[in-house]
C-alpha cells in the first residue's frame, strides 16, 4: 500500500489535509467565517501573538479554511510552505516587495501578464525599483541584465498573451550562480501540467483563480515557498532575523510578517473554501483543457479567414521542444492565440458567438475569449500597446465542454467574418 507521500498527483489533490484536522468527520474543509478566534486564556494569546503557537488570532492575520488550502497547494507544488492572498496580483506584489528595498533592481520577462506589466514599470518605477525587461527564451540576455543590485529573476511558465514558454531549469542555473533567487508565475501552467520548484525555481506564484478554482467563482493568489535557498548569504543580509525565526522558510515568514499581514491581502475563507473544491478535479480538467486546446488549435489552423494560430502544441513553434521537455509530453497548456484581418473582424467574430463568452478570465471551466488589445491594454499609450498586444488578435482560452461544440460555434461565427 502507497504511504501519503507517494501518491499521485491527482490523489493528493484530493486527499491532503483531509485527515489532519478533526472535522467531526467532513470530507470538505468548513468555512471558518469569523473575523476573530477566542483563547481560553491570556498566556494563550501572548504566546500566538508571539509565534510560539500555530493558533488563529484574526481572520486578517490567519484563518484554518485558508491554511487548509495553504497546505494542499504546497504540497501540490513540492513547496515547503505557503500563503494564500485574496488575488494573484497580490501574491505577485507581496512576493516581489519581500526582496525588494529602494535602489534594487530584478530581470523579468518581457512578455509579462498585462497587471504584472504595469506594476513592475509603473508602480515599482515610484519608489525607486528598476526592472530590467528581456526576452525570456534568451538566456544571455537574461544573464547579462543581473548586476549587483538584482535581487531576483521572475518568469512566467507560460507568457500571456504571447505564448512563451521559458526553460525554467537554465533560468534557474543562471539565477543560482549569481546568488539570487527565481520566481515563478506557474498560473498557465498549474502544478498538474508543470512544478517549477522540481526545476529549480525557488518561489512559485499562482493566480488561484485561474484552473487551480476552475469554475470562475473564487478569487485569490497563492506564494509557494520552495525552502530550498539560502536566505543567510550577504546578499540577503536584511533576511537575518527572519532566518534567525525559521530557517530556510525565512523568506515566506518575512512576506507574511511584513507584507501580507500589513497590506490585508487575506483572502475571504469563502473563496478558500471553493478553490480547495476545484482542485479535487484539477487533474481531470487539465487532460480536458488541453485535449480541447490541441483539437481546437487544429480546427483553427485549417480556417481560411484565420490568419495565424499560436500553440505551442504546433511542431512548428518556437517553443515546442523545450515544452514538451519541461511539461514531460503530458500537453502544451488550454489556452492560444490566433489572428484575423483586423479589429473589426475579431469584434464580429466575438459579437457573433453563441456558446463562447467574451470575458476577463481563463482557466475557467468555460471557453473564454477576449480582444485584449481593445479591453486589457486600452489604456496603454499606443506604441506600447502595440507591442504587447496587437489588434489583430484573440485570446482563447479552452475549456471543457466537447470539443466539437467548441468548433461548431467558431465557425457559425466565422461565417459573420
Amino acid at each position: 500500500m502507497n504511504k501519503k507521500g507517494d501518491y499521485h498527483f491527482e490523489t493528493r489533490a484530493i486527499h491532503e489535509g483531509l485527515k489532519d484536522t478533526p472535522w467531526e468527520g467532513a470530507t470538505l474543509p468548513p468555512i471558518f467565517q469569523t473575523a476573530a478566534h477566542y483563547h481560553e486564556s491570556a498566556d494563550s494569546l501572548s504566546k500566538t501573538f508571539a509565534g510560539q503557537t500555530q493558533d488563529h488570532i484574526y481572520m486578517r492575520l490567519s484563518n484554518p479554511t485558508n491554511r487548509f488550502l495553504e497546505q494542499k497547494l504546497a504540497s501540490l507544488e513540492s513547496g515547503a510552505g505557503a500563503v494564500v492572498t485574496g488575488s494573484g496580483m497580490a501574491a505577485i506584489n507581496n512576493a516581489c516587495m519581500t526582496l525588494l528595498s529602494a535602489g534594487d533592481e530584478f530581470v523579468a520577462s518581457r512578455s509579462l501578464f498585462m497587471s504584472s506589466y504595469t506594476l513592475f514599470t509603473n508602480i515599482f518605477k515610484k519608489y525607486g525599483i528598476r526592472v530590467k525587461l528581456v526576452d525570456p527564451l534568451n538566456l544571455d540576455e537574461i544573464e547579462q541584465a543581473i548586476n549587483e543590485k538584482t535581487r531576483f529573476v521572475y518568469m512566467e511558465t507560460i507568457t500571456n498573451p504571447g505564448m512563451e514558454i521559458a526553460d525554467i531549469k537554465s533560468i534557474a542555473d543562471i539565477a543560482h550562480k549569481s546568488g539570487i533567487p527565481l520566481l515563478i508565475d506557474n498560473t498557465l501552467a498549474s502544478p498538474w501540467l508543470c512544478r517549477p520548484i522540481e526545476l529549480g525555481a525557488d518561489i512559485v506564484l499562482h493566480s488561484t483563480t485561474k484552473y487551480l478554482s476552475g469554475h470562475g467563482a473564487a478569487l485569490g493568489g497563492v506564494v509557494v515557498d520552495a525552502g530550498n535557498f539560502d536566505w543567510a548569504r550577504e546578499k540577503f543580509s536584511d533576511f537575518a532575523p527572519f532566518v534567525e525565526q525559521k530557517g530556510n522558510l525565512a523568506f515566506l515568514h518575512r512576506l507574511f510578517k511584513e507584507y501580507h499581514v500589513n497590506f490585508g491581502t487575506t483572502p475571504a475563507p469563502f473563496h478558500s473554501f471553493l478553490t480547495a473544491i476545484g482542485l479535487n478535479t484539477l487533474g481531470l480538467r487539465m487532460e480536458r483543457h488541453m485535449d480541447n486546446a490541441i483539437k481546437v488549435a487544429r480546427f483553427l489552423k485549417e480556417q481560411p479567414k484565420v490568419e495565424w494560430v499560436n500553440f505551442p502544441g504546433f511542431e512548428d513553434h518556437k517553443c515546442h521542444e523545450i515544452a514538451k521537455t519541461q511539461f514531460n509530453n503530458k500537453g502544451f497548456g488550454a489556452m492560444l492565440t490566433f489572428g484575423l484581418k483586423d479589429q473589426e473582424s475579431c469584434f464580429r467574430l466575438i459579437d457573433h458567438l453563441d456558446m463562447i463568452l467574451n470575458l476577463a478570465n481563463l482557466g475557467d471551466c468555460k471557453t473564454l475569449i477576449i480582444h485584449p488589445y481593445s479591453s486589457q491594454y486600452i489604456s496603454f499609450p499606443e506604441d506600447l500597446k502595440n507591442k504587447l498586444a496587437d489588434p489583430k488578435l484573440l485570446r482563447f482560452s479552452l475549456g471543457v465542454e466537447h470539443a466539437q461544440d467548441i468548433c461548431n460555434d467558431l465557425a457559425q461565427a466565422l461565417e459573420a467574418v
